[in-house]
């Protein structure tokens, strides 16, 4: 384990896509999403227990969940839980986060990943990671990992990458966004394509670098900090930074425009447990195709998603290809196969019946 690892978790977001099991106050990385006792963000962080030493671990989150990052993980101190006043992305997130990293120790390697993915495959996984910081530490280079795709899925960002067979970590070609069935069906046969991961590992100066080339309004902000940070008067001075920074996303900002952005093709059991359908995909399924999460009885019913309060009893009959799911105050029955149209429910929820059902 090199005490020059640093692990970055970013655990900000709502989880639109997730709802109503994902709340405005409670969102996803802090649920046992998967029924195994273990919030998913308690998860990711035991994923890095052997990779980093423990007083390595941060975590950038909104300061409305201060406290549910303390009762979750209760071994962190407060200087590793760094309060985002307001949500502006994932380039401002880790921004905050390096130039804070860098004060402490300007050597380190960063790995930056979300609370909220799934890793089926530790070793695998740590093996990958491993790999890609000592690419990191010896060469200026951004790393992100790819999954080797299993499926055309327009859920998710693609990246091509210059196909080299003697160097395991690949120069990165180009980046596309959720394409559509037909592009990403393309992007499959093509085998030069791999799923975007968004996790990513570079040293902490190449990524500070990359800042001051493609988001100088960034780092002018951040680096009026230098000498605050790990102090007390950090969070004073963060308040007043994000209120000058626009939203905009590390892929848009900097890894599509940066000529030493790599990848590393990778095969851990990944998924981003973005939506109702990657739960149910990664879900152990009963005998009938259901996934099932609570106290339910079923009749004839196959190939839905269940995810109930342990304390209600469901009884579904007749049902095929549905989510249902209830949480606090909400019951949603939707299509699986219409599951784009949470967010819009969510919105409409709001909007129409007020924001405590959000």
């Amino acid at each position: 384990m090199d005490k020059n690892t640093y692990v970055v978790i970013m655990a900000g977001g709502i989880g639109s896509r997730f709802w109503p099991f994902s709340r405005t106050d409670y969102p996803k990385q802090f649920h046992d999403v998967l029924g195994v006792g273990k919030s998913m963000l308690q998860m990711t962080a035991e994923r890095f227990r052997g990779i980093c030493p423990p007083e390595n671990l941060f975590i950038v989150t909104n300061k409305d969940y201060e406290g549910l990052v303390k009762e979750q993980l209760p071994q962190l101190s407060d200087n590793q839980i760094l309060l985002e006043p307001i949500g502006r992305n994932t380039a401002p997130c880790i921004a905050y986060a390096s130039y804070k990293i860098a004060q402490i120790n300007p050597q380190a390697n960063l790995i930056v990943a979300p609370s909220d993915h799934v890793v089926l495959k530790e070793d695998a996984f740590t093996n990958v990671v491993d790999q890609a910081l000592e690419a990191a530490a010896k060469d200026d280079v951004l790393i992100t990992l790819g999954i080797t795709p299993s499926r055309p899925d327009t859920g998710y960002g693609y990246i091509q990458f210059i196909d080299d067979e003697a160097q395991p970590i690949k120069k990165v070609k180009t980046f596309t966004e959720k394409p559509n069935l037909e592009l990403a069906q393309m992007f499959i046969n093509s085998g030069d394509f791999v799923w975007n991961s968004g996790i990513f590992i570079w040293n902490v100066q190449s990524i500070l670098s990359a800042f001051r080339l493609y988001l100088p309004e960034i780092t002018e902000i951040f680096e009026e900090g230098s000498s605050i940070y790990n102090t007390p008067a950090e969070q004073n001075f963060i308040t007043r930074a994000y209120s000058h920074c626009r939203n905009v996303s590390i892929d848009y900002g900097i890894m599509e425009k940066v000529d030493n952005v790599y990848v590393v093709l990778s095969d851990f059991g990944w998924s981003d447990l973005g939506t109702w359908n990657s739960l149910y995909t990664i879900g152990q399924k009963d005998e009938s195709g259901n996934v099932v999460d609570g106290e339910v009885m079923l009749y004839d019913t196959k190939n839905c998603i269940i995810k109930t309060p342990k304390e209600r009893l469901v009884v579904l009959q007749g049902m095929e290809g549905f989510i249902v799911a209830e949480y606090d105050n909400v019951l949603m029955i939707c299509r699986l196969e219409e599951e784009q149209k949470v967010k819009e429910f969510m919105y409409d929820a709001k909007s129409k019946k007020g924001a405590e059902y959000i």
